[in-house]
């Protein structure tokens, strides 16, 4: 299982669109792939499901049919996780759905991470804290899939912190403004905490319980374009982008800057996609990725056109992020 978190404690930043498609993309290219909506916000969920399908699934599913459903037995102190049941989207693509119950989750979660340390109540809280990375195990067993893209909110909570420790790698999805560097500056710093308190927690851990290994290895970052000319960003938000290698590379790798990189010319830049504003609510109404959209859903002429390019960026963001992460890919 290769279990990739998409991450920015900054929102608005195009996270969960970016999930949705690459989640698509990477199927279309054969990759076996589970969407995993750990965001209590469910939005995820909302971009592959119409609301009478979304309320089916919050209030008259089994009990695995959503992630909270998953975990309530944990919740509710009478077992422990469900085997999720993860939605059909397609042959190479299932769904765990997110639910606006999961934010209940977060006081257990923060008090399973203290009480890891402590060899008394050590096996209940890693059961507890490993919840999201054993449904992640178990969604990908009954799938075959071999990789998992992982959505999660905006922010530093317990929530987060319990996806994101479960994931191998983390790629962070930026704006080209103020505000995305300065959640690289949380954010990195936050990463390497995490990082070395779960190694600190596995000396405590139980011998016989499947958990993650905590690496959350940094794969990149994608800067989400607001709006571009030529190619290139407006010059309102091209100053900010400039200052995204330097950024990243102090906060998120430790590491000394490059005075002299462009985002372009940065090998940690994963993509600089373009804002295809005018196609998303298309795409949305159809409930399919912008690069799956065909003339009977409105796509003719010069929006045809973007839909390939679109194409093309989510395959060339595909392919880099597979080369970084390890990822066989069957077609390309």
């Amino acid at each position: 299982m290769k279990p990739i978190v998409f991450f920015n404690n900054k929102g608005g930043v195009g996270k969960t669109s970016l999930v949705y498609h690459l989640s698509w993309m990477f199927a279309d290219l054969g990759v076996k792939v589970i969407a995993a909506d750990l965001d209590p916000q469910a939005n995820l969920t909302s971009m592959f499901f119409d609301d009478d399908k979304v309320e089916k699934l919050w209030h008259t599913g089994s009990p695995g049919w959503t992630v909270y459903g998953a975990v309530e037995p944990i919740m509710k102190g009478t077992g422990d996780i469900t085997a999720p049941d993860v939605e059909d989207i397609d042959d190479n693509l299932g769904l765990v759905p997110g639910d606006l119950d999961l934010s209940r989750f977060e006081d257990k979660l923060s008090d399973a991470w203290f009480r890891c340390l402590s060899r008394d109540a050590a096996e209940a809280a890693f059961r507890c804290f490993s919840s999201f990375h054993r449904i992640l195990v178990s969604a990908t067993e009954q799938r075959g899939a071999d990789l998992v893209l992982i959505d999660v909110g905006p922010n530093l909570g317990a929530i987060n912190r319990a996806a994101i420790i479960s994931a191998q790698h983390v790629v962070i999805p930026l704006s080209p403004d103020l505000y995305s560097l300065q959640g690289l500056r949380n954010l990195g710093p936050q990463l390497r905490n995490w990082r070395d308190d779960w190694n600190t927690r596995l000396n405590y851990k139980p011998d016989d319980l499947d958990l993650p290994e905590g690496l959350m290895d940094p794969a990149g970052y994608v800067v989400l374009q607001h709006t571009s000319r030529l190619d290139r960003p407006t010059r309102a938000y091209e100053r900010w982008a400039l200052r995204i290698p330097n950024e990243y590379r102090q906060s998120v790798l430790d590491s000394d800057a490059d005075e002299n990189v462009s985002p372009r010319d940065d090998p940690h830049c994963l993509s600089m996609l373009k804002h295809y504003r005018s196609l998303m609510p298309m795409a949305m109404e159809a409930r399919k990725p912008i690069f799956h959209l065909q003339p009977a859903d409105g796509a003719i002429g010069s929006h045809m056109e973007a839909v390939l390019n679109c194409k093309q960026d989510f395959q060339d963001l595909a392919v880099k992020i597979a080369e970084k992460c390890g990822i066989e890919l069957p077609v390309v």
